[in-house]
């Protein structure tokens, strides 16, 4: 039944993906990608990839939807035609295709006990995540302590992204003789949106803030945990308007939580190296070599988080600033 239900989902997918590309209306193609992340959202719960399907749901159809849709209001509606490439572009695309498919060829079946990940890396993971650090979500320990360095490089990768985006979206103040357009302070004057909205918020929050502290014990974790929370944000800012949420969360305290966050991170590892032990080794945080690790999983958690949660509210708020000025 999952198998069939999983090829539908395929189905689904491409059917989705042709409709993406041959749209010429801007807006409809956005919907199409949000409705596509959905499904992809779908996918990764039947392959038992929970934490994944939380992130795909909420930055591929909630908050990338939402920067789509400002984008667009400083772009047409309509795809404009190109003459000629096209021939090009769908034989790089036929080769590349063709290239993966053949290349998964050589790989294991899926669900293939006799796979080579399940005769190494698995079952030492699976054997030393409850002797050294002791928590039921082998996943978490895999990204915080034993890959913590692959971890941190990615919420460096978090920080500088968001910096290059606001360096390319960037908005100065506006000058005296610069007009600025007044615009509608969210969707105030629409009820049902006001009412499901300010319904959904608090509770869009929570179910962030409990990913973020229940990682150790289920899916979830900071990167996680930050999307959902800037997603709730981002709806207040569309319910409300831009200036309200700037108003609850400041600008410069968005910058500070991505830069913060990241500091974080890095600054347990010198702690770390500070009581003698090895950058991100997380036993030396305490006397209890065990605990230790769970503190320092915790913490770093707490730091990606932030990261995440600040870089997608700088971004929104990068394209939303854009949108005021004439």
């Amino acid at each position: 039944m999952i198998l069939i239900f999983a090829l539908f989902l395929l189905t689904l997918l491409v059917i989705t993906a042709i409709a993406i590309v041959r749209t010429d209306d801007l807006f409809v193609a956005v919907m199409l990608t949000s409705i596509f992340s959905l499904l992809m959202a779908a996918n990764f719960f039947i392959l038992d990839a929970a934490d994944v399907a939380l992130t795909e749901a909420a930055v591929g159809a909630g908050v990338t939807t939402v920067i789509f849709l400002c984008a667009l209001e400083l772009t047409g509606d309509r795809e404009k035609a190109r003459e000629g490439g096209r021939w090009v572009a769908l034989g790089t695309v036929s080769v590349l295709a063709l290239l993966i498919i053949y290349a998964t060829f050589d790989k294991p079946r899926l669900g293939d006990p006799d796979a080579p990940v399940h005769q190494h890396l698995a079952p030492w993971y699976l054997e030393k995540t409850p002797e050294y650090i002791d928590i039921p979500n082998v996943v978490t320990a895999i990204l915080g302590s034993f890959r913590g360095y692959d971890t941190l490089g990615e919420v460096f990768v978090v920080f500088a992204a968001c910096i290059g985006v606001l360096f390319i979206l960037g908005v100065s103040p506006p000058r005296k003789n610069q007009p600025v357009i007044k615009k509608s302070s969210g969707l105030r004057h629409h009820l049902i949106p006001q009412v499901v909205g300010r319904l959904l918020i608090p509770f869009i929050v929570l179910f962030g803030l409990y990913v973020q502290f229940h990682g150790e014990y289920g899916p979830g974790g900071g990167f996680q945990a930050g999307a959902i929370i800037a997603t709730g944000v981002i709806l207040y800012a569309v319910l409300e308007g831009e200036s309200e949420a700037l108003r609850a969360i400041p600008r410069g305290v968005l910058l500070g939580m991505v830069i913060g966050g990241a500091l974080l991170y890095g600054g347990v590892g010198v702690a770390c190296m500070l009581m003698g032990g090895a950058f991100l080794d997380y036993s030396v945080l305490a006397a209890d070599p065990v605990f230790g690790q769970q503190l320092g999983i915790l913490i770093i958690e707490a730091g990606v988080g932030m990261a995440v949660c600040g870089a997608l509210l700088a971004i929104f708020h990068a394209f939303a600033a854009r949108e005021r000025l004439s």
